[in-house]
């Protein structure tokens, strides 16, 4: 029992951190401009394949670097001559453009990497157990994400809160008109804010691509959780995105590991259910079956008693 609390833990904390990764991008994007980028994923999911491609050639560690930065660029491009043209439409032209966007980045995969997953690897230098605890190995590639994760939660930390730039931005944010008067180009940090968020979503695509399974599919199973973690933790804040993507990472590992159904736990106080009836099912539901869709449970809950998420700075 201590071993399983123990690597569920570290499961959790790691599969958190790679969620903040990913949704990190899309709450700046949105605390910035107001855009709630339905092609966020799809950018994770560039980030993988351009890292696997990249690999290949020159080896992991340049994809590491490169692929962010080709995904940032593009993302940047993206907004310049995409987001920006359809804003004056409002917040529907920009929905089905990033939903019509998403579709066409996933077209795009099946076109150059065909359907199937490809063979992206953890690298050599990474794949070996760091450390056994108790009679279960955890490999150095996932210690390696972990302080990846965590690095970067402090750098976009201390540029948002220390350096200038980031001060810039977060004026930009809530008086535009002002900044643009001081001699800033707001456009031009919106571009750079979008990029930077399509760049970490590539990120955690390069180190958890090889770690998941890198496929034209990925985009779709991991899209969804990243607004689920947006909502939860407060659309725009990223101090709440970082305790939501570690409370649903914790939420959805421990779940996985839990054999127990409604029956067993009325049991336990000595109820025992009837077999038959229409709820028969549903009394033997156990909490593993569950998993998946407990982080969407927990959303319409917090819509429900908390609509402004944990750390929410505006209504949505």
């Amino acid at each position: 029992m201590l071993e399983y609390i123990i690597f569920s833990l570290l499961n959790s904390l790691l599969y958190g951190m790679l969620l903040f990764m990913l949704s990190s991008g899309l709450t700046l994007i949105f605390s910035m401009m107001g855009v709630l980028n339905f092609a966020h994923a799809s950018f994770f999911m560039l980030g993988a394949y351009f890292a696997f491609q990249i690999s290949v050639y020159i080896g992991f560690w340049p994809a590491l670097i490169l692929a962010p930065l080709i995904v940032g660029f593009l993302g940047a491009l993206v907004e310049r001559y995409g987001l920006r043209t359809v804003h004056k439409y409002g917040h529907v032209a920009e929905l089905l453009f990033t939903v019509g966007l998403a579709y066409l980045i996933e077209e795009s995969v099946n076109l150059i990497w065909g359907r199937s997953s490809v063979d992206y690897r953890v690298p050599d230098a990474l794949d070996f157990a760091a450390f056994t605890l108790f009679t279960t190995d955890l490999s150095a590639y996932r210690v390696f994400m972990l302080v990846i994760s965590v690095s970067m939660f402090v750098v976009l930390f201390l540029i948002l809160t220390r350096t200038r730039i980031g001060l810039i931005i977060q004026a930009a944010l809530t008086h535009p008109d002002g900044v643009s008067a001081l001699g800033h180009n707001v456009p031009g940090v919106f571009m750079l804010v979008f990029g930077g968020g399509c760049s970490l979503a590539a990120l955690a695509g390069v180190i958890g691509g090889n770690y998941l399974v890198t496929e034209p599919a990925m985009a779709a199973q991991l899209g969804p959780i990243v607004f689920v973690v947006v909502v939860v933790g407060g659309m725009g804040s990223l101090t709440g995105a970082f305790v939501a993507s570690l409370l649903l990472g914790t939420l959805q590992t421990f779940a996985v590991g839990i054999e127990y159904s409604l029956s067993d736990l009325l049991a336990f106080f000595g109820v025992t259910m009837e077999a038959g009836g229409i709820l028969k099912d549903i009394w033997r539901i156990q909490v593993s079956h569950t998993g998946p869709i407990l982080p969407y449970l927990f959303m319409v809950l917090m819509l429900i008693f908390r609509p402004k998420g944990i750390m929410g700075k505006r209504e949505s």
